[in-house]
């Protein structure tokens, strides 16, 4: 298990130290500055409840789940192979019946744990997956994570009695008891960044609350969407931060999007930009990504190395 670990870490590094300056900027906190105005979603009674769920491993990782109000069950990655034995409790608990399963991209901290799963689903019963594959060249754009990537696609293909949507076009919106999601984005051409770049972006919400999950998607993705036909559905409440927070999608980005808090699906080591020598010393941007947001007025931030399980109604 150290060792799965340890080669992850050293994975994001390696890709995140790909094209950038290894000397990361001095991170002050700004205080009293006007919080960003947003829409709020219209008041009504809640139709799910969404869980952020750590890493029990404190390494990187990306898992969401949602509970209608009528118990159905909807996941959005899952984070690393090493979470899937907590993956499976946790809905176990919840009656182990996953209405859908939603894949971001084929990272292994994004879609390791269904790889997992899908392998043996044993008790879970999952009706339906969607993701978006990417084109071949982008698949081979990043040797590292090629096998992983071919290993999942094989294992959709091979599924029993799961159904396996590949969504290709923007546009799509599902609904399941009030809640609704619509796909703003899909995986792309990119052969920079090219993996994070395919990041599909979703948007969930009801009539009380909206989050928009912009996975792992770097600067090209989110500005293709940005300036795009949904680029106006990206506002909302609550706003995922791109690639763990450090390094995804642009600082205009942010100032162009509309949201009032933060989900920050981050481990301490990524957080606090410090792989072994102290705060803000090592290669990673997280702490440029915060100031942009104390920039912005942004001052609630839900971050799952603080926070752990956080749990939105």
């Amino acid at each position: 298990m150290d060792k799965q670990i340890s080669t992850s870490r050293r994975a994001f590094l390696r890709v995140t130290a790909l094209g950038a300056a290894a000397a990361a900027l001095p991170f002050r906190l700004q205080a009293d500055r006007n919080q960003k105005e947003v829409p709020i979603a219209l008041k009504g009674k809640s139709s799910f409840t969404m869980w952020q769920i750590p890493s029990h491993e404190d390494d990187i990782g990306n898992s969401y789940v949602f509970r209608t109000h009528k118990g159905r069950l909807v996941v959005m990655d899952g984070g690393m192979p090493v979470e899937s034995m907590f993956l499976r409790g946790f809905l176990g608990a919840m009656g182990g019946e996953v209405e859908a399963w939603f894949i971001s991209h084929p990272h292994g901290d994004h879609m390791g744990a269904l790889n997992q799963i899908l392998a043996d689903t044993q008790d879970l019963h999952i009706r339906h997956i969607y993701h978006s594959r990417m084109p071949e060249a982008v698949i081979k754009g990043e040797p590292q994570s090629e096998a992983d990537c071919r290993e999942f696609y094989a294992r959709l293909e091979a599924a029993k009695d799961i159904t396996v949507t590949d969504l290709q076009e923007p546009g799509d919106t599902f609904s399941w008891d009030g809640m609704n999601l619509q796909i703003l984005g899909v995986a792309n051409p990119f052969t920079t960044n090219p993996y994070n770049n395919s990041s599909v972006i979703m948007r969930v919400w009801d009539r009380r609350k909206s989050i928009t999950f912009l996975g792992d998607a770097g600067v090209e993705c989110g500005d293709k969407v940005l300036h795009g036909p949904y680029g106006s559905r990206l506002d909302s409440d609550y706003l995922q931060m791109a690639h763990h927070g450090q390094r995804g999608c642009s600082e205009d980005f942010y100032k162009r999007v509309n949201f009032r808090a933060c989900l920050w699906p981050t481990p301490t080591w990524v957080w606090n930009n410090d792989q072994g020598r102290g705060f803000n010393t090592g290669i990673l941007e997280t702490c440029n990504t915060r100031l942009w947001m104390d920039r912005l007025g942004i001052k609630e931030h839900h971050v799952t190395c603080t926070d752990g399980l956080w749990q939105l109604d």
